[in-house]
């Protein structure tokens, strides 16, 4: 098999379908955010799932509500040329606690999200495994509180 078909094979095998893919940025700007952020989005949809933006970063993940938008093929269409992240970033304190994390967690439950992508430093990783680690404990807290299961 050639390599030309093996990557073509790999693309036919990704599927997407009922899953919701997040993507946050966190820590401070840098060249290349929101090229990420744009792939992101773009080979999700590719593959037939649903993707959000979260604005300001995990400050966004902890506080829900508009921070969390849907992110559409156009919405990220003239993204390359801007500085920065467009979709912003924010240090978080609250997410460094149980009950950010937890807070965090509900949100993404709340819109479905079943993937998170974070882009950023060795800070926000440190974050993100945490929050892997701690993920299956936090999703039975919320269904014991009754608040996380839909």
């Amino acid at each position: 098999m050639s390599q030309s078909d093996s990557k073509k094979r790999f693309f036919e095998n990704l599927s997407g379908a009922g899953k919701a893919i997040a993507v946050l940025t966190s820590g401070g700007d840098a060249q290349g955010m929101n090229a990420a952020v744009r792939a992101v989005v773009r080979m999700g949809l590719y593959v037939g799932a649903k993707v959000y933006f979260i604005h300001e970063g995990y400050q966004g993940m902890v506080d829900g509500g508009d921070n969390i938008r849907e992110a559409t093929w156009e919405s990220v269409s003239s993204m390359l040329q801007v500085g920065g992240t467009v979709i912003g970033s924010a240090r978080c304190k609250d997410f460094r606690s149980h009950e950010g994390r937890l807070k965090a967690a509900h949100n993404l439950v709340q819109h479905g999200i079943t993937n998170l992508c974070v882009i950023g430093g060795d800070g926000s990783l440190t974050g993100a495994n945490l929050f892997r680690e701690e993920w299956s404990g936090l999703l039975t807290e919320l269904v014991e509180q009754g608040s996380g299961a839909q």
